[in-house]
């Protein structure tokens, strides 16, 4: 069994180039099924995947999380098959209750000043924080690719940084205060800040390490509350925030989507979803007849 989920890893990794957070769900979904099975995994039935589908939803757990689960499994059933280590996929005809699909929280106009003007720029970790902070707002980023910027990646003379994904790279313009920011921070702080003059990542740690998702997010965590902001701040807020304040000025759904790095159009016409929302909400308030 830990064959078959290693050889599954190694194929999301290598053939299908899924995201390290897309390989760790799918790879701890199968393994919780796995050890909730009382039979082989090849010997699974459909019988079986759908009691655990309604042992999770007794259990507490959420629709998304169930539905994730499922997909999970679909995927693995469909390697299994495909490389010959079963005849068949017990994973036919089995639905789930998605749940209600929340639209993402975004940030206002002034509560993205508020939260940009936090850092203090006295000491290396408030340039560092600054340029971090600029740099999410100014290109919607998503957490992982920002901590995998390399210091190469950054072309002050274009004016533009470059993010790879899993699937493609993007070069993506920076407005001139996240320009100034970085580059404060690259010319002046980086180097004293690195443990060895060898590292490449562009964001470094207090310990002269590549910057982790975990430290990313304790900073932003630190800064919404230094900033009073009572919405609940994560890394993709600023990505959502992003994508609706560019649409609100007149950005196309083509051009975000390149700027997103989205393979798929649906994802990027959620954000009109919202606007369209906002307008309804403006209109129902502010409309004498309304």
């Amino acid at each position: 069994m830990l064959d078959l989920i290693k050889a599954y890893e190694n194929y999301l990794a290598k053939v299908k180039q899924a995201s390290a957070n897309t390989i760790g769900s799918y790879i701890r979904d199968i393994r919780q099924f796995s050890e909730w099975l009382d039979v082989d995994v090849l010997d699974a039935s459909q019988q079986n995947i759908s009691v655990y589908l309604h042992y999770m939803e007794q259990d507490g757990r959420s629709a998304a999380t169930v539905s994730r689960t499922l997909a999970s499994l679909k995927n693995f059933y469909a390697y299994l098959v495909s490389s010959g280590f079963c005849e068949k996929t017990p994973v036919t005809d089995i639905h789930v209750s998605r749940g209600e699909k929340k639209l993402p929280q975004i940030l206002t106009g002034r509560e993205i000043e508020l939260l940009l003007s936090q850092p203090i720029c006295v000491d290396a970790k408030g340039f560092r924080d600054k340029a971090m902070l600029e740099v999410m707002y100014a290109t919607g980023m998503r957490v992982s690719e920002l901590i995998n910027l390399d210091i190469d990646d950054f072309n002050l003379e274009q004016g533009v940084i470059k993010c790879a994904s899993a699937k493609k790279t993007r070069s993506i313009p920076l407005y001139p205060a996240a320009l100034r920011a970085l580059h404060m921070y690259v010319r002046d702080v980086r180097e004293s800040m690195l443990a060895d003059v060898s590292e490449r990542a562009l964001f470094v740690n207090i310990n002269g390490s590549r910057m982790s998702r975990q430290g990313f997010w304790k900073i932003l965590k630190h800064y919404q509350e230094s900033a009073h902001i009572e919405k609940e701040i994560t890394p993709h807020t600023l990505r959502h925030s992003f994508a609706v304040h560019l649409l609100e000025n007149g950005a196309d759904l083509d051009s975000l989507q390149e700027l997103m790095g989205h393979c798929d159009i649906s994802s990027t016409q959620v954000y009109t979803q919202m606007i369209n929302n906002k307008l309804k909400s403006v209109y129902e308030k502010c409309h004498p007849k309304a």
